[in-house]
């Protein structure tokens, strides 16, 4: 569907505010007007990145545009929102994923629609995430207006739209953290405990790999609970015992996540 282009404002500009100023102003999908960031060098330098653009170094020089984009860290979208002065009808979003569109609604008074799009990938590459965009799932929430607005146009760039409930927006994002963060502390501790029963650190990620993988992959495909196996699943709780013994001596920490996980992985496998 073509899209009528309209004015953006891009407030920061980091690795996600480029990758997706990137976008819009290739796709032709918005028209990037002002860039605003910590200081008028790092805007020209965002400009730049983008390909389009005016850099400001104030919020006084924004000019009005159809629709603003907050791409600021988590603690600076209320700062940013209450500098900014907007017209009714202005489409206001931000891109976090722990904050629902609750956190602009200084300027729903004034007469704002506002949303928030989190893409959920790694921004750490903006020149590679601008080149392989297409399929990029982003949790969508807001006032009707505004994602009448926002859906087309991060479509318009690759992006599959996944509505959530603006209410439930932190257990979103606590279940992106789950996935992510969270799983590289359980492989943390599974790569810490193969090198304390004195496997090479290489190694030990060598027999993890497949493990998790594989796993990972079951669980993707046949959902958590046909996927569990081991000690528990089997309701052989004499080894998770074992288990528990030999991490409580071995490392306290540890051993108080295993016993945590243990306990709710009992829980899964009675479901």
């Amino acid at each position: 569907m073509a899209l009528t282009p309209v004015t953006l404002n891009l407030i920061g500009a980091g690795h996600l505010g480029r990758a997706l100023g990137r976008l819009f102003a290739a796709g032709g999908v918005f028209i990037i007007q002002d860039v605003l960031t910590r200081s008028r060098e790092s805007a020209q330098d965002a400009v730049g990145f983008i390909g389009a653009g005016r850099a400001v170094a104030s919020f006084a020089e924004l000019r009005p545009a159809d629709v603003v984009m907050l791409a600021v860290s988590d603690d600076q979208i209320e700062a940013a929102c209450a500098a900014l002065d907007v017209a009714a009808g202005t489409v206001l979003f931000h891109c976090s994923g722990a904050k629902s569109s609750a956190a602009l609604a200084a300027l729903v008074v004034r007469g704002a629609f506002t949303a928030s799009v989190h893409p959920v990938r790694s921004f750490a590459d903006p020149a590679t995430v601008a080149a392989d965009f297409t399929g990029t799932l982003c949790g969508i929430e807001g006032d009707p207006q505004a994602l009448a607005v926002l859906r087309p146009a991060f479509e318009a760039i690759g992006a599959r739209c996944v509505a959530i409930d603006a209410a439930a927006k932190t257990l979103y994002h606590a279940a992106a953290v789950f996935a992510s963060n969270y799983l590289v502390t359980v492989m943390d501790a599974a790569l810490r405990a193969y090198q304390a029963a004195g496997i090479d650190e290489a190694t030990a990620r060598e027999l993890a790999g497949p493990l998790a993988t594989e796993t990972l992959n079951n669980v993707l495909r046949l959902g958590a609970r046909a996927s569990l196996s081991g000690p528990v699943a089997r309701g052989d709780m004499a080894t998770v015992a074992r288990q528990q013994e030999a991490l409580d001596g071995w490392d306290t920490g540890t051993g108080e996540l295993y016993r945590a996980l243990a306990a709710a992985t009992v829980t899964l496998a009675r479901r």
